[in-house]
């Protein structure tokens, strides 16, 4: 997971770069302040929906591995149980032979 932590975080960098140059090509574009304003407003709702979509997708990604954990620690702890469970039949015929 320290990659994809770290993969995401490359990211996260890389995006925010990407809006930080591009306010800056904005603002030193030869266009009227009005035009430069507006443009920097589109990018910036751009932005947070992109932000807010990539939001979501993390989240759902965080839920099913959570879920996926979730069901594989139920399995292990049938696994353990039905395994405790044949011992104490076994203890429980050897006991029985012995004792006949």
């Amino acid at each position: 997971m320290s990659e994809e932590a770290t993969t995401g975080e490359k990211v996260l960098y890389f995006v925010l770069g990407a809006m930080i140059g591009s306010a800056t090509a904005l603002l030193l574009a030869p266009r009227s302040g009005v035009e430069t304003r507006k443009l920097i407003l589109t990018k910036a709702r751009e932005g947070a929906d992109a932000i807010a979509s990539r939001t979501k997708s993390v989240a759902g990604k965080t839920s099913e591995y959570v879920e996926r954990g979730k069901e594989i620690l139920q399995q292990q702890r049938d696994q353990i149980s039905a395994a405790i469970e044949a011992g104490k039949q076994a203890y429980r015929e050897e006991k029985d032979k012995a004792q006949v």
